[in-house]
């Protein structure tokens, strides 16, 4: 994701609402055999993909985001699963046409009458459950199409006051975590339960309200450990990296402990005023604004010859279960490869294994508090001694994520099962599966492209989804592509190269049409 970190402000609900909401969570028990199970139960699943995160730079943005998550059409595969999927525009007829097509072992004429697209029609940057819960007749749209409100559920993208009174007015139960958990996902909340459960996690500090109490721990810091290069600064509400700053160290005097601390505090202060950000246009003043309205971390930006950033997903169910789903390796990029751009699944074998028993106690944690639905943890690991390599867990994301649709739609396609213990994915036939997947497929070029000249180069290269094969390219976010010259896709594989060409030969294959388009 590219967007800014910040928090919207959130609409108020009623006090007395957290009793009502509890009621209705407890239909999501028995509930879930059905929700994620393919089965002849029916129901019917509201797809509500908004975002509640500040600054997404344009409507375009936004509605490209919806889209994302319409790999859960592949859900009307359950014959009598009724899908309704609302965004903040129209989506093209088309895409829809796509997604469709997809589906194994369904007839689209079978799957289509069982799908309700509802929108809006509000192409404001404003999160669409807000766009939502103003327009009452919409909601009343929404709960005549609900067949069985026994069974029926909200799936959101994240989960803020929005989307939980969005459940409240629908009258259906929300699968994702309860906002009154929020604080276990900032980066001040993740730390303290990665020390209390003994994860691996970086030299640092949380709970820091402005520019002294971020100086203070810095120093605290390098007290603790002299050899520090660079340090992170993280506002409590990041989102892909793009709330954190650096801060660099290197070439500053030792130190003693017997000097000035107010001259080491000055140059501390001098490093901290030349950080850099990870987004573009932010100042030092409205960083530190920020800092202390919502609170940050410090922590060591954790350096080493060879450095990678995995991931590991997991759900907890209804029923209190803890799942481990997957594990990735994140593409990072942006100014100091803190932006989330891709992943790559599985991760490295090399170190699959060591990061999901971590994020394991961390599972059985956040089911101990009562938390359920999809997160994610994310590490960075590093060559040790001996070459073994060390895990440091720095985030816990309590919603769906960069990582979450490209999986799915791996699982949906293909029947297949990840084993958490040797890190492998596996294809009913057999066939170990990976992918290349990225939301940030983009050129000024692309923007020449309609979603349906897409279409018509996919076919013509031979890179689209192939069900016998049971490898190729599915893409999403598709209606960026006019306005925003940009698109997302996940490439699948038998193998780690695999998966890597193909993703390449895609990406080269819009290239070179984008500019032969661009030419004629």
């Amino acid at each position: 994701m590219s967007f800014n970190n910040s928090l919207m402000s959130e609409q108020k609900i009623a006090p007395d609402s957290q009793a009502e909401f509890d009621q209705l969570q407890k239909k999501l028990v028995p509930l879930w055999k059905s929700i994620e199970h393919f089965n002849q139960d029916p129901q019917t699943i509201v797809v509500v993909p908004s975002m509640s995160i500040n600054a997404i730079g344009s409507g375009a943005v936004m509605q490209a985001y919806e889209e994302r998550f319409l790999f859960l059409l592949l859900l009307l595969r359950q014959p009598r699963a009724r899908l309704i999927y609302v965004t903040s525009q129209t989506i093209l007829p088309s895409i829809i046409d796509y997604y469709l097509d997809l589906l194994p072992g369904v007839i689209p004429s079978h799957a289509r009458p069982r799908l309700f697209l509802l929108s809006p029609l509000d192409g404001s940057v404003r999160p669409l459950s807000d766009k939502l819960l103003d327009r009452p007749r919409l909601i009343d749209r929404i709960r005549s199409l609900i067949m069985d409100p026994d069974r029926a559920h909200l799936v959101p993208f994240n989960t803020t006051n929005r989307e939980k009174e969005l459940a409240l007015r629908l009258g259906i139960p929300m699968y994702g975590a309860d906002p009154k958990f929020f604080p276990l996902g900032t980066k001040s909340g993740c730390r303290k339960i990665f020390l209390e459960e003994n994860v691996p996690h970086p030299l640092g500090q949380e709970n820091l309200g402005g520019e002294e109490e971020v100086l203070h721990a810095i120093a605290q810091m390098r007290v603790r450990k002299p050899s520090i290069k660079q340090v992170l600064v993280k506002l409590n509400e990041g989102v892909s990296g793009e709330g954190n700053a650096v801060v660099d160290l290197t070439g500053l005097p030792a130190v003693a402990g017997s000097g000035d601390p107010g001259q080491e505090l000055a140059m501390l202060e001098e490093r901290l005023r030349a950080m850099q950000f990870e987004l573009k246009g932010i100042t030092y003043d409205s960083y530190m604004k920020k800092l202390q309205e919502r609170k940050g971390i410090v922590e060591e930006r954790i350096m080493g010859e060879e450095f990678r950033s995995p991931s590991v997903q997991l759900r907890v169910t209804p029923l209190g279960a803890v799942e481990l789903l997957s594990t990735h390796d994140q593409l990072l990029g942006g100014p100091s490869g803190q932006r989330y751009l891709g992943c790559v699944f599985p991760a490295d074998a090399g170190y699959a294994a060591l990061i999901t028993g971590e994020a394991a106690k961390v599972g059985r944690r956040l089911a101990n508090e009562g938390v359920i639905g999809r997160f994610a943890l994310d590490f960075v690991v590093v060559p040790g001694e001996h070459g073994k390599w060390e895990p440091y867990a720095i985030e816990i994301n309590l919603r769906k994520g960069g990582t979450t649709h490209p999986f799915l739609t791996l699982q949906f396609l293909t029947d297949g099962t990840y084993d958490p213990n040797t890190g492998i994915f596996t294809a009913p036939n057999g066939q170990q599966k990976f992918f290349v997947a990225s939301d940030h497929v983009e050129s000024p070029t692309y923007r020449t492209l309609t979603p349906d000249d897409l279409f018509d180069i996919v076919v013509r290269h031979n890179l689209h989804f192939d069900q016998t094969r049971q490898t190729g390219v599915v893409f999403h976010m598709m209606s960026a592509l006019g306005e925003l010259g940009r698109t997302g896709l996940t490439a699948v594989g038998n193998s780690h190269e695999d998966a890597k060409a193909t993703y390449n030969r895609a990406v080269a294959v819009l290239d070179q049409e984008a500019r032969d388009g661009a030419i004629t």
